[in-house]
């Protein structure tokens, strides 16, 4: 099986940012961080800045959110999600450029790799 593998950021060595196997493109989850590792503190800033790590990975293979066919979202305060979840999708819309058509799945989780962050976005897209 043949891959095309995209590595970057300060796990590089231990994980892949992406991995295309023929024409699927599995990318692993984005944090809403900026390039020098700190977080805004709103869920909904961080959703943005998820969106622009993924769509910056995309680039790096040809493509774009318009591949996107799945996210799965994980999250450590659903309750602060949920009330906010206007603001996010909104985000999540402003991502796309309109309402996208992907499927979504969101789960609660204790913690992520940092407390300083609330969301993860990992995604897969198909390029052909």
């Amino acid at each position: 099986m043949e891959r095309k593998v995209y590595r970057s950021g300060p796990y590089a060595e231990l994980i892949a940012q992406a991995v295309q196997v023929g024409g699927v493109l599995y990318l692993s989850g984005q944090l809403g961080a900026r390039r020098d590792g700190t977080a805004p503190e709103s869920v909904v800033e961080q959703t943005a800045l998820a969106y622009a790590n993924i769509k910056e990975i995309l680039a790096e293979f040809g493509a774009s959110l318009e591949n996107v066919v799945e996210e799965t979202v994980f999250v450590t305060d659903m309750p602060d999600v949920m009330s906010q979840v206007e603001a996010i999708f909104g985000t999540r819309v402003e991502a796309y450029g309109r309402r996208p058509d992907v499927t979504q799945t969101l789960v609660g989780v204790a913690a992520l790799v940092d407390p300083l962050f609330k969301i993860e976005i990992k995604c897969t897209a198909h390029l052909t």
